[in-house]
């Protein structure tokens, strides 16, 4: 039987399957992953998994059948990454979406991937799909190399917070954010390294490090051509805590953030000097402010 912490996270990881099928990165006709890889992924119980996938079957967007698993049928939902790009890529319902970024940067023979983000939540999603793709044999990258940037866990954080200035003390939300980031981050690297392991990929590096202030955007650096940047939105929402509590809360949503696409091209272009800045202060960031993680070695193992 599910704890009633455990209980309040169907509706989490709903959303957040909802969004990976809007963001393209299960097409119309395709399978998520099956209920096993959801239970390790999220860190719950199957019983768990099930009553999130019951969300987007009640909303017609996927169908799930006993030993055939859930197939999606519509792209149609809300729940998703826009991003603002003049050499869109292709996705199944004509709109930009952060997952065919992703997909085509692991596609090179050397996979380098810089991170700044709130949580590491969306990315691992992303991770787990490719790491599905290389063992699928459909990609063969040569090595693959993470640099993620994150919020010191000891830092205080403007968001999320309980909404009233009596409640500015509690902190509720922060503690689960922190859970929520530690075990996507340790997830995310379990799915790298162990392809590594498997002997499928020939190097691994996921390195993890924190700066002590409150992210504003999100970036993605690909392969040192590309970058995604976005400013994260200010919202106000209900949010189910660890221990079953629904508050009000003043939170950031990542997938509110339109991503911004620029790639290196000609010679002082307005989208090869934004990746080479955002490069640079990546770097700089990463140097100078930051620390290493406290989450080194994967806790999480896929079964």
């Amino acid at each position: 039987m599910s704890t009633g912490a455990e209980g309040g996270e169907f509706q989490r990881i709903a959303d957040a399957l909802r969004a990976e099928i809007g963001d393209g990165m299960y097409p119309v006709g395709h399978y998520l992953p099956p209920q096993r890889q959801l239970v390790v992924r999220f860190g719950v119980s199957r019983d768990t998994v099930q009553r999130a996938l019951r969300v987007p079957v009640a909303d017609g967007v996927i169908e799930s059948r006993q030993g055939i698993g859930s197939r999606v049928l519509s792209a149609q939902t809300e729940e998703r990454q826009h991003v603002h790009t003049s050499s869109a890529l292709p996705t199944h319902s004509g709109r930009p979406a952060l997952g065919p970024f992703i997909a085509e940067a692991f596609e090179a023979e050397d996979v380098t991937l810089d991170v700044a983000t709130l949580t590491s939540e969306s990315l691992e999603a992303h991770i787990w799909l490719q790491a599905e793709r290389v063992r699928a044999g459909r990609i063969h990258p040569e090595s693959i190399s993470v640099r993620l940037l994150l919020p010191a866990q000891a830092a205080t954080l403007v968001y999320p917070r309980l909404k009233g200035k009596d409640n500015t003390e509690d902190a509720r939300p922060l503690d689960r954010l922190r859970r929520i980031t530690q075990r996507h981050t340790e997830s995310l690297r379990a799915a790298l390294e162990d392809l590594r392991t498997e002997g499928l990929v020939n190097a691994v590096d996921v390195q993890v490090r924190t700066v002590p202030f409150t992210p504003t955007f999100k970036l993605y650096l690909l392969n040192e051509t590309q970058a995604l940047h976005g400013l994260y939105v200010l919202t106000e929402r209900a949010m189910r805590l660890d221990d079953g509590e629904e508050v009000e809360a003043l939170d950031v949503l990542g997938l509110g953030a339109t991503l911004f696409h620029y790639m290196k091209d000609q010679e002082d272009s307005q989208g090869s000097l934004f990746v080479d800045s955002a490069q640079t202060w990546f770097d700089k960031h990463w140097t100078i402010l930051g620390e290493d993680s406290s989450v080194q070695s994967p806790s999480v193992r896929p079964e």
